[in-house]
């Protein structure tokens, strides 16, 4: 029994490597590529600390390089699902009570290890399987996950001191529990730090989760699982599984014991996880909690006081940086007519600029989507700009999937404020503006709060000030993180807690405290040191 109080040292974030030519990072990045391409893999499933082989199998591909396998992953059923259950259950007890600085301290070793010996391992993974930058993959798999294990430490900390105040003669505390059960973890392709930090935040404080990556991120997952279980954490704690959503969602969503889901992904799925538990709430032990971020269609708004020069370079770098695939990704923008002359020419010209291609070499700047289903879903944009009367493509629209899912940086620019690919989530290299006439400020501001379903980033351009913030005020509830004079991508864990609202998402902003309060049941607690020993009061004399 440790008589301590545990005061961890507050968090920094963790600088980012820049991979500069004659670099040493550069070279032992180069190095790993090089090997993990090498080899074919087995990804199992692992279910209470032990490696599960089901015989069914998928394919863990290069996007850049689709006929390139770099692993192959085997999918659970119904009875590894169950398993899963079961493996989380018999977790639980001793995993609540552990000390809260114990748990801590398995996370707070993972992101050393990441920092250190995992860092190439998981960059790699991620830059292989994602098609990301070598840029990109650094400040997500390294970076912004190392950034979440620490940080979210520091949260808890916090939390676990804030305490009630107690009376003469009496002791009050609150007691911060896990939930009773098991969270359910879904994640997505496009983040290695979200697929990491799903799990890992309900596990921190207490819960045993079951986490079902996205098929598409296996490769990456599984070296998650490795790092995890080097770090200490003990079997049963987090049970990675790799599954059917369709299989998936029945099987887990259905059992009694669901405390929650951890959630990111389409708001297509979200809704039906929320539908799902919402037709089995009164079969539950408890009401699940449901935290999930989803779509976006994520805007730039250019006030006639913009900075052109800087307003098209946040444009290229907010909607083709890891090919648009991000759920903060600039996806339309307004410009005034004063400013599109000089906008439209750098947009052109920088993009004519872009390499693009496999991921090993540092030159591109782009590199492929995730697989063929997104591929052939954001050509079908393209294709429908190209016949439409209210939009037309400036530049860009190529697309070529032999080799790899490629598609150009594409500009659409739409006549109709209301066009599709103003209003729907692609999710590729495609962005679409809408140019305003400049006296038409006002009604374009309002156009822009309810162009779209969602609400999770957006960003606006301007030099004078009190015009900043007057757009910002009157887009307040258009997103859930907002940026002036900024691209709407790159939120930093602890610097710009992330979500958004509407159909964006619970708003439950992960990289703060708010997100941690979700996987926790308060239970408050007062002791009387000297009781009463006679059930009268004073006014009864």
């Amino acid at each position: 029994m440790k008589e301590t109080i545990f005061r961890h040292s507050t968090p920094i974030n963790e600088p980012i490597r820049n991979y500069a030519p004659g670099s040493p990072e550069r070279a032992s990045i180069k190095a790993r590529l090089e090997s993990l391409a090498s080899e074919r893999i087995n990804i199992p499933c692992i279910i209470n600390g032990k490696e599960v082989e089901t015989g069914k199998m998928g394919k863990a591909v290069m996007p850049h390089d689709h006929q390139h396998v770099l692993g192959d992953y085997h999918l659970a059923g119904e009875q590894e699902l169950e398993a899963a259950v079961s493996a989380a259950r018999g977790a639980k007890a001793d995993w609540e009570h552990a000390s809260w600085d114990e748990r801590a301290a398995v996370f707070l070793r993972a992101a050393d290890l990441l920092a250190g010996p995992y860092r190439d391992l998981l960059n790699g993974a991620t830059m292989l399987g994602q098609s990301k930058s070598v840029f990109q993959a650094e400040i997500d798999a390294a970076c912004e996950l190392i950034d979440f294990l620490r940080f979210n430490v520091s949260f808890y900390q916090q939390i676990l001191a804030q305490q009630p105040h107690s009376s003469p003669g009496i002791k009050n505390w609150m007691d911060y529990r896990p939930l009773e059960g098991f969270v359910l973890a879904v994640t997505p392709f496009n983040f290695t730090a979200i697929a990491g930090n799903l799990p890992t935040a309900p596990a921190l404080l207490g819960n045993t989760v079951i986490w079902k990556p996205s098929h598409t991120q296996m490769y990456s997952a599984h070296y998650l699982m490795k790092l995890f279980e080097e770090a200490g954490l003990p079997p049963g704690v987090i049970n990675m599984v790799g599954a059917e959503g369709r299989k998936a969602g029945p099987a887990l969503l259905a059992q009694r014991d669901l405390a929650g889901v951890h959630f990111t992904g389409s708001t297509a799925t979200f809704e039906s996880i929320y539908r799902q538990v919402g037709e089995s709430i009164s079969s539950y032990d408890s009401y699940p909690r449901i935290v999930g971020e989803t779509g976006g269609k994520d805007f730039v708004f250019a006030h006639p006081s913009a900075d052109e020069h800087a307003l098209a370079i946040a444009l290229i770098r907010g909607a083709f940086e890891y090919q648009g695939q991000k759920c903060s990704a600039a996806s339309r923008a307004y410009i005034p007519g004063s400013l599109w002359p000089q906008v439209k020419q750098r947009l052109v010209d920088e993009i004519s600029t872009i390499k693009m291609g496999d991921v090993r070499d540092f030159g591109n700047f782009m590199n492929a989507v995730i697989d063929d289903r997104s591929f052939k879903k954001i050509v079908g944009y393209i294709d429908h700009a190209r016949s439409h009367p209210d939009a037309s493509i400036l530049v860009g629209g190529g697309h070529d999937d032999s080799t790899g899912y490629f598609i150009e940086p594409t500009v659409i620019v739409a006549s109709d404020p209301g066009y599709r690919s103003m209003r729907e989530e692609i999710f590729g290299p495609v962005l679409t503006v809408f140019v305003y006439d400049d006296k038409d400020l006002e009604d374009t501001i309002e156009i822009c709060n309810r162009g779209s379903a969602y609400a999770l980033t957006g960003s606006v351009f301007a030099r004078d000030r009190l015009a900043a913030e007057d757009i910002s005020g009157k887009l307040r509830h258009a997103a859930g993180n907002f940026y002036i004079n900024d691209k709407p991508t790159g939120a930093v864990v602890g610097q710009q807690p992330f979500g958004g609202a509407r159909k964006s998402g619970t708003n439950d902003k992960a990289g703060s405290l708010l997100n941690l309060y979700r996987w926790l049941s308060p239970r408050t607690v007062k002791e009387t040191y000297v009781p009463p020993k006679a059930y009268g009061y004073p006014f009864m004399d």
